[in-house]
C-alpha cells in the first residue's frame, strides 16, 4: 500500500491521503483524476482494472483503492 500512496502523494501534493476519507464524493478527486489513476495503478501493479471497479466507492480512500488492488490481483 505504501508503493501506491507514495504514488498519489507525488501526483497530488496537496490532498492529505492519511486522511480523506472522501475523495470522490468531496470532489477531492474528479473523473479525469480518477481515470489518470486507474492507468498509473494498472501500469504500477500489472493488473487490468475492470468495468465493475469503476465505482466512486472504489476511490474515496487509499485504504479502498488498495482493497481494490488485492482483489484484482
Amino acid at each position: 500500500m505504501e508503493q501506491l500512496k507514495e504514488m498519489l502523494e507525488e501526483k497530488y501534493p496537496d490532498i492529505d491521503f492519511d486522511n480523506e476519507t472522501k475523495l470522490v464524493s468531496d470532489g477531492i478527486l474528479d473523473s479525469i483524476e480518477v481515470v489518470s489513476i486507474i492507468s498509473e495503478i494498472e501500469d504500477m501493479f500489472d493488473i487490468s482494472v475492470t468495468m465493475e471497479y469503476i465505482q466512486p466507492a472504489y476511490f474515496e480512500s487509499v485504504e479502498a483503492m488498495w482493497n481494490m488492488i488485492e482483489e484484482l490481483s
